[in-house]
């Protein structure tokens, strides 16, 4: 029987020396759900999607990714599963185009020494306009706001078929006008069946945002809730 969950986090511990960072944390998402992960500075929620990112290695526990148990040990290896994680400070080269940063790690080839440029363009474009926002795949980087440069981190993660997208304070630079857009963005992904984990301190976003969410404190869950509760 299939699980209703793209994502399972189950009894995930880290210790730095005798300090428990996460003690048995479990974090569940549903396919298109929005998930908000929530907790004081120093929670472990950080922590927990590194583990989920394959920066850190988890101590204990298991994580089963679109029903079956999986390792993940590198960044890559969690992009290859479908899981993309956007950063406060975003990962992005400003010296290149919007349609370069995209396709950075799986750009397209004519040949195994010519690069499709009218291919990166062209898909590129495609991406971006898919997310409904004005960027020209051929600016470069360091021309764009941060509102923008988000919606490339977006796109990036789109051109890896991500199913699940970690977004971590991904309002705070942003204006009142641009959290707006970047909502919009977040309900389309919902709309496509994209699982959204959203870190935030503002519990007003919370509300207008999530489904459900997970609420951390000293590195253990203190609740799962619905919204409306």
């Amino acid at each position: 029987m299939a699980s209703e969950y793209i994502l399972e986090m189950r009894d995930i511990s880290k210790k730095y020396g005798e300090n428990a960072v996460l003690a048995g944390v479990s974090l569940k998402v549903k396919p298109g759900e929005i998930h908000a992960l929530l907790g004081e500075n120093g929670a472990g929620k950080s922590t927990l999607m590194k583990i989920l990112s394959g920066a850190y290695k988890k101590d204990a526990g298991e994580i089963i990714f679109d029903g079956q148990p999986v390792q993940i040990n590198s960044p890559r290896q969690a992009q290859e599963l479908g899981v993309s994680i956007i950063y406060q400070e975003l990962n992005l080269v400003p010296q290149l185009s919007v349609a370069e940063n995209i396709f950075l790690s799986s750009l397209p080839m004519k040949n195994p020494a010519c690069i499709d440029w009218k291919r990166v363009y062209s898909d590129a474009q495609t991406i971006i306009d898919s997310l409904e926002v004005d960027i020209n795949v051929r600016s470069r980087i360091s021309s764009l706001g941060i509102a923008q440069q988000q919606m490339v981190e977006i796109a990036k993660a789109l051109n890896h078929q991500a199913k699940v997208i970690v977004m971590d304070e991904p309002s705070a630079p942003l204006t009142d006008k641009e959290t707006a857009k970047l909502f919009k963005t977040i309900a389309k992904l919902k709309s496509e069946g994209v699982a959204v984990i959203y870190i935030s301190h503002r519990l007003e976003e919370v509300w207008q945002l999530a489904d459900r969410l997970t609420v951390l404190r000293d590195g253990c869950v203190c609740g799962v809730l619905n919204r409306e509760e």
